[in-house]
Formats: C-alpha cells, sequence, structure tokens
C-alpha cells in the first residue's frame, strides 16, 4: 500500500479533530518538502476543496515530480460547467493529470451522467489525464459502478472505523476487475483521535459508542495511528491510502507508523455499525 497525499486541508478547514484551521502556504510547502523526501508523489485534491488547487498550482507541485489527480464539481453546476471546471484543474495543475474522478458517483445516475462520463473518457483519450474513475461512498452501488463504466480507478472510504467494503468482498471484488483501489478516511475525518467530550453536537447520541471504541483501541497496546494504518496494510486490495495532514509532523507521524511491523490482532474489533458514526455528511 502506498501513500497519497489528500489536500482538503490545504483549501478548507476540515475534520473534526483538527485544531488547526486551513493549513498555511508556508506548511503546505514543508509538508510537500517532507512528502518528496519519503517517497510519497501523488496528490489528491478537488474542485471542491476550495483553494487547494489553486495552493498546490502555485507551489507548483508538477513541476516538483508529483502526480496530481483531481475531481469534478457536482452536476447540478450543468455539465458544460463542470467540464470547464475540469478544464481549468487540468490547465491549473498541468496536464496530463493522474487522474480526474467524478467527485459524486450518485452524479452517473443522472440524466447527463453517461455524457460526464464520456466527456470524461474524451480527456483522457486526447491526452489531458491519465486515469479516470469515480469518488463512491459505501452506500452507493460500488460494483454497478465498476462494471457499467469500468473506471480505471475508484476511491472509497475504507478504515479501522468503516471496515464494510472488506467485509462485504466489494473491495475484493473491484480488485479482481483490474480497478485501482484508493481508500480515503483511514482515520475517519479524525474521530479515532478526537476527544470524546469535544465531539460535534451531532453525534451525542453516538458518544458511548465512540468511548468504548476508543477504549478498545487503547486496549489494543497501538496507538491510533498505527492501527489504522495496519488495517489497511492488511488489506491487499488497497492500491494507495489517501491520508490528509495540516503539518509536517503528522506526515512524519504516519510514514514512521506506516513502517511498523504489522501488528497480528482483529482487526474487526474495531468495525463500527452505527449508521450516524459511519455518515460523517451527517455530522
Amino acid at each position: 500500500m502506498r501513500i497519497a497525499l489528500g489536500s482538503v486541508q490545504f483549501g478548507l478547514d476540515y475534520g473534526v479533530s483538527n485544531p488547526h484551521g486551513r493549513t498555511r502556504l508556508e506548511e503546505v510547502a514543508a509538508i510537500l518538502e517532507f512528502a518528496r523526501g519519503h517517497g510519497i508523489d501523488t496528490l489528491d485534491t478537488a474542485a471542491a476543496y476550495g483553494e487547494a488547487e489553486a495552493v498546490l498550482a502555485k507551489l507548483e507541485v508538477q513541476r516538483l515530480g508529483f502526480r496530481v489527480i483531481s475531481k469534478t464539481l457536482r452536476l447540478s453546476h450543468g455539465l458544460s460547467a463542470v467540464m470547464a471546471r475540469a478544464e481549468q484543474s487540468v490547465a491549473q495543475l498541468g496536464a496530463p493529470l493522474e487522474g480526474l474522478l467524478v467527485h459524486s458517483a450518485a452524479d452517473l445516475a443522472l440524466p447527463e451522467g453517461p455524457a460526464l462520463w464520456d466527456a470524461l473518457r474524451g480527456m483522457k483519450a486526447a491526452g489531458l489525464v491519465r486515469k479516470i474513475g469515480i469518488s463512491a461512498y459505501a452506500s452507493d452501488p460500488i460494483l454497478e459502478l465498476a462494471n457499467g463504466f469500468r473506471p480505471d480507478l475508484m476511491q472509497v472510504p475504507v478504515g479501522l472505523v468503516d471496515q464494510r467494503l472488506q467485509q462485504n468482498g466489494v473491495l475484493a471484488a473491484l480488485s479482481a476487475m483490474g480497478v485501482e483501489i484508493h481508500a480515503r478516511s483511514l482515520f475517519h475525518q479524525g474521530l479515532i483521535f478526537a476527544n470524546p467530550a469535544a465531539l460535534p453536537p451531532k453525534l451525542a447520541t453516538s458518544r458511548a459508542a465512540i468511548e468504548a471504541l476508543q477504549a478498545r483501541i487503547a486496549a489494543s497496546g497501538y496507538e491510533p495511528l498505527a492501527l489504522a494504518l495496519a488495517f489497511a496494510r492488511s488489506v491487499p486490495a488497497i492500491g494507495m491510502a489517501v491520508l490528509g495532514v495540516t503539518r509536517a509532523d503528522e506526515l512524519r507521524a504516519i510514514v514512521e507508523a506506516a513502517n511498523l511491523p504489522l501488528p497480528q490482532i482483529d482487526f474487526s474489533q474495531f468495525a463500527q455499525n452505527d449508521a450516524l458514526i459511519l455518515d460523517p455528511t451527517r455530522w
């Protein structure tokens, strides 16, 4: 499993355990410098991540050797606007992009969904992007999407907290189809690190379950960071883990933890089934 560096924190305040807010440009530069020195060469961004694409462009990440994967706007903006913004991403970040994903899988079920996909295929044929794909939620018809559109890659939520796609065989099926799998939400927006007393108010009814999860992690004898990375490393189908940081020392801790020996542990004990916990969009 390789690491891709997420960039949402570079353009927006993001994450329930992020006290730092949007990352300053100087710190982004330090994060990228550390990443380059430790073999991390893929960046994940999106048109919807505030100023993230502009920040990466300002730092000339393509010239520095980074491969960039971006995502489309929602189709609610209209197909022509979505494609104009996708072309802006390519022009701003430098062609060819490593990948361009449909940011909302639900868009592909809309009347203009097939036309959107055909437009992305056209960008790939023109050499503007190397791979096209779909960003999906666990509740989306992932295998149906993969069979219908044959994406080069799919980005899906997988982690210590949300193990549904590993347990129900979806990841293995995607891998068997030759789809490159990028796992996001390994830390579940920082939930495994968060102080239960400082959780968003909408998670109040799930506080006991979260405290129990954190107690189980503590009892394992492993740090939450190391445990979350170890889980991802234990799933052969995951090709890349998309991880966001706000400071270079956070990335340093990730790299160190990712190189620890895999623990001999039953990861399924940490999987959650609380619908509210599993759906950060409801927080």
